[in-house]
């Protein structure tokens, strides 16, 4: 690859990394979510919510409550009163008895299953689509980040519901942002929180083992800087004489 077709590659590189959120959101910047995959309290709270407002149409089967237990410091007994809601064993996967046939006739479309949607969507993403949800001049549920999603606002009654204010861009009416019309039971504030718990729980849902693997991390940094120390004392020692 020569200079000019390397600056041509970098420069659109830079291009497609500055622009993702704009295009990712359908013509607005995503909110950033700034997750903390190490705060256990907040992934509780969304744990809570998932099972509350999530675990009835999706799943998430590639995770086992008594996985969630240990990783989340929660007693068994806990998890099985507060989480559990169906007559499952704590040893079993997060999966729903509604069946996918089923879903595709009442929703249009199946539910997909949650266990990897923040590896695939990111945290960003999601925590501005459950922030995003507005009812059209029908009534009808929409999105900001994805239009006519088949998914309704299982949150309203915490949020309020939004109504677009539209402005004229080229000549056609855009929504320019939301307005809430109706307060829920949460101040705006209150509901970012709750998304954010919500969101971190997807985030450490994705991928179980970030936990471990960075605390793991952080140990073997501290061998490898001991190991550097040790050789480089032991190398000062056996040069001594050859000076």
């Amino acid at each position: 690859m020569n200079k000019k077709h390397f600056s041509a590659f970098i420069s659109l590189a830079l291009f497609l990394a500055a622009s993702a959120p704009v295009f990712a959101a359908g013509g607005g910047a995503l909110e950033t979510a700034d997750i903390n995959i190490r705060d256990t309290a907040a992934i509780q709270r969304g744990a809570k919510l998932f099972v509350n407002y999530c675990l009835s149409c999706h799943s998430a089967s590639y995770m086992r409550y008594n996985r969630l237990a240990e990783d989340l410091e929660l007693d068994e007994d806990l998890v099985m009163q507060n989480l559990v809601f169906a007559d499952v064993k704590i040893g079993e996967t997060m999966d729903i008895a509604m069946e996918p046939e089923a879903a595709a006739d009442w929703f249009g479309k199946t539910p997909p299953d949650l266990s990897l949607i923040a590896r695939s969507r990111g945290a960003d993403w999601l925590y501005t689509y459950l922030k995003t949800f507005y009812q059209d001049e029908n009534g009808h549920w929409n999105n900001l980040v994805l239009p006519n999603a088949a998914m309704p606002h299982v949150m309203w009654q915490l949020q309020g519901i939004q109504k677009p204010i539209y402005a004229t861009h080229d000549g056609h009416d855009v929504i320019d942002h939301l307005t809430l019309a109706k307060p829920g039971l949460q101040s705006p504030e209150e509901y970012g929180e709750t998304v954010h718990d919500l969101v971190t729980f997807l985030e450490y849902l994705s991928e179980p083992a970030k936990l471990k693997r960075k605390n793991v991390g952080v140990w073997v940094l501290l061998f490898l800087t001991l190991f550097t120390l040790i050789a480089y004392l032991l190398k000062a020692e056996y040069w001594r004489d050859v000076h």
